[in-house]
């Protein structure tokens, strides 16, 4: 009975001394959160491990986080990996729903943005951009002739029309003097060509006789604008000046018409746009809508893989720019000890609870081990 006695109480001591040791070894990797003196000398072992090392912790967590938990390797995985991709494009197609059945205007998303008088601003902008617009465009067209800067297809329809027009005119001239008003031009410049002629003039009419030349000549004329002739000769015409002036450059049409007249035409032109459109009174949800099934199924499912493309192209560059090792390191300075050890045993107070219990545990056996050699010897 004594030895069975002496066996458990050498058992129940080592177990105390074990766990014990282990509990004070646990505690003393955050207690005393000071350093302790006596008679001006500190105390070993005083503050703990993690208050004494907590600069040496902070900055060996944030490399950690960078080098092994927050990589570049991993978060380019991550962003596009299949289900992020899913679940953003998800979240931005309900947004945007979300958004367009809110109904707000062009001018009250404006307004929110801090934008005021948002028409006169568009007319400011739209001047500004039409300026801006012209000037690049002439920049590389001044020097060009009028046909380097139209289109093949338009040239081509032009030339085409040259014959119609030529049959145009020739055929508005023959209605004007086949009508009273012609034959009466005709009368006229042929009194001012005879007046023009001093007395032999007056004595060629007193001859002639007025009203019978206006009969002779204004067939003449119709038979001469009928004639396949005169509208062949009348396109030739017509094609040489077309020529003559495509082969001029840009830059002479310009000064023609001058350059601030065009820009005011251009002006006018953008506000009275801006005026007959009242873009900015529309509901956004009313602009998008011809366009909403497009959006919504190809345009933000393009826009969320093409931004996490670059996103996940310049995470080396957003990891440096953010300093993510300093982040962490400064966060975890800031932290108080209280608060360092409640997350430090959140995380592990199970395991730091076994380690005690083991720590009793082979106390527990060496005394066993003793009392048995104790008893032997």
């Amino acid at each position: 009975m004594e030895t069975i006695f002496y066996l458990l109480f050498m058992i129940a001591v080592g177990a105390l001394i074990g766990g014990v040791t282990n509990f004070l070894a646990i505690q003393m990797l955050f207690r005393p959160y000071e350093p302790i003196y006596w008679f001006g000398k500190r105390l070993p072992f005083t503050p703990g491990l993690i208050p004494k090392r907590r600069r040496e912790l902070a900055e060996q967590l944030g490399k950690t986080v960078v080098e092994h938990l927050l990589t570049p390797e991993g978060i380019r995985r991550k962003l596009v990996a299949r289900d992020l991709m899913d679940s953003m494009i998800d979240w931005a197609r309900r947004h945007a729903e979300e958004w367009l059945s809110r109904r707000n205007t062009v001018a009250e998303l404006l307004q929110r943005a801090g934008i005021e008088n948002a028409k006169e601003l568009l007319c400011i902008k739209a001047t500004q951009w039409v300026d801006k617009a012209y000037e690049q465009w002439m920049a590389t067209m001044r020097a060009k002739a009028i046909r380097d800067v139209f289109p093949d297809e338009v040239q081509l329809k032009m030339e085409e029309r040259i014959g119609d027009l030529a049959n145009y005119i020739a055929d508005r001239a023959l209605d004007y003097f086949e009508s009273e008003e012609g034959k009466g031009r005709i009368a006229k410049m042929i009194d001012e060509f005879f007046s023009g002629r001093g007395m032999l003039g007056n004595m060629l009419q007193m001859f002639l006789g007025n009203v019978n030349l206006v009969d002779k000549v204004q067939p003449e004329i119709i038979k001469f604008l009928r004639h396949s002739g005169t509208r062949e000769l009348l396109a030739r015409l017509l094609w040489t000046e077309w020529n003559k002036l495509t082969s001029y450059p840009l830059i002479a049409v310009e000064e023609l018409i001058g350059k601030e007249r065009i820009c005011e035409m251009l002006h006018r032109f953008a506000l009275d746009a801006v005026e007959r459109n009242d873009i900015l009174e529309q509901p956004v949800a009313d602009m998008v809508a011809p366009y909403q099934e497009r959006m919504m199924n190809e345009w933000i499912p393009q826009a969320v893989e093409a931004g996490s493309q670059w996103i996940s192209g310049q995470v080396e560059t957003i990891i440096t720019r953010l300093q993510l090792a300093d982040i962490v390191r400064s966060e975890v300075e800031s932290f108080s000890i209280e608060r360092l050890e409640a997350i430090i045993l959140s995380i592990a107070s199970r395991e730091l609870k076994m380690i005690t219990y083991l720590g009793a545990l082979l106390g527990g056996i060496i005394g066993a081990a003793q009392g048995i050699i104790g008893l032997w010897m």
